[in-house]
């Protein structure tokens, strides 16, 4: 079996992306990491990558909404972008809120992302890995690496039990609730905001004395086991995403599932 080559996003210090090079490095995971690219370029992961000689790049999304907040009408959005088609598609803004938000979310994502890909054109890569990073990707960038149908090689891994708890502040948001358990999901990416198909979940308990730094730390030790186990399953060629349909009470529904070939 052929190593994969993996790319990676971040935003912050890397810790995921850490554990995932020590794992490619011990041959726990069957890979090597190819490129790591920021939307931060103060973010602690382009050092961490560094270190092991592993290419880096960023591309600076705050300055690029900047611009268009200042600028709209000078904003340079990439030729193949059609916000209407891009818009339909997308689940991150909901269905009738503000067309003026929603439009410059799109044309101020295209453009980071179209930037984003031209940075990544250099390496061609198997999988791609979100570890911390910070951003919503739009259709406009995930059509542009799923680009085999039904062959889904973007990653991320969130910081809650999926579907309980999306967005910015998973821990936190669990905390806040008081749940009794904590833990971390590693799905595939769609158009949504961490509403893909769920590879794999490891929980941990919550007790009457842990505070919101005590659940991070035991939820950062689930990730860094979690993730890397997912991406050796890929590099293995065991994950299959399919649409099931089920009966319910007379109603018929689909979800989508991440199945898991035995080796």
């Amino acid at each position: 079996m052929r190593k994969i080559r993996i790319g990676a996003l971040i935003s912050g210090g890397g810790s995921n992306l850490q554990a995932i090079i020590d794992a490619c490095e011990a041959g726990r995971i069957k890979g090597e990491v190819v490129f790591v690219g920021s939307d931060n370029p103060k973010a602690f992961g382009l050092e961490r990558a560094k270190k092991h000689k592993i290419d880096t790049f960023t591309v600076d999304y705050a300055s690029i909404i900047r611009s268009y907040r200042q600028h709209p009408e000078m904003a340079s959005v990439p030729d193949d972008f059609d916000l209407a088609a891009i818009a339909a598609r997308q689940t991150i803004v909901p269905a009738g809120g503000d067309a003026a938000k929603l439009k410059a979310f799109l044309i101020t994502r295209a453009i980071a992302e179209a930037e984003l890909l031209g940075k990544m054109e250099p390496y061609p890569f198997d999988l791609l890995i979100l570890a911390g990073f910070m951003r919503n990707l739009t259709p406009y960038f995930i059509d542009r690496v799923n680009i085999v149908p039904d062959e889904t090689r973007i990653m991320n891994i969130h910081p809650a039990l999926l579907p309980a708890f999306p967005g910015v502040d998973g821990y936190g948001d669990t905390f806040r609730y008081g749940s009794k358990v904590g833990g971390c999901t590693v799905h595939f990416i769609d158009y949504g905001e961490d509403s893909g198909p769920i590879i794999g979940q490891r929980a941990f308990r919550i007790d009457e004395n842990d505070t919101i730094e005590s659940i991070k730390a035991k939820g950062l030790e689930l990730e860094w086991q979690l993730y890397p186990e997912c991406i050796q399953l890929f590099a293995e060629g065991r994950l299959k995403t399919v649409k099931m349909t089920y009966e319910m009470n007379g109603d018929t529904f689909q979800r989508t599932v991440v199945k898991i070939s035995s080796k």
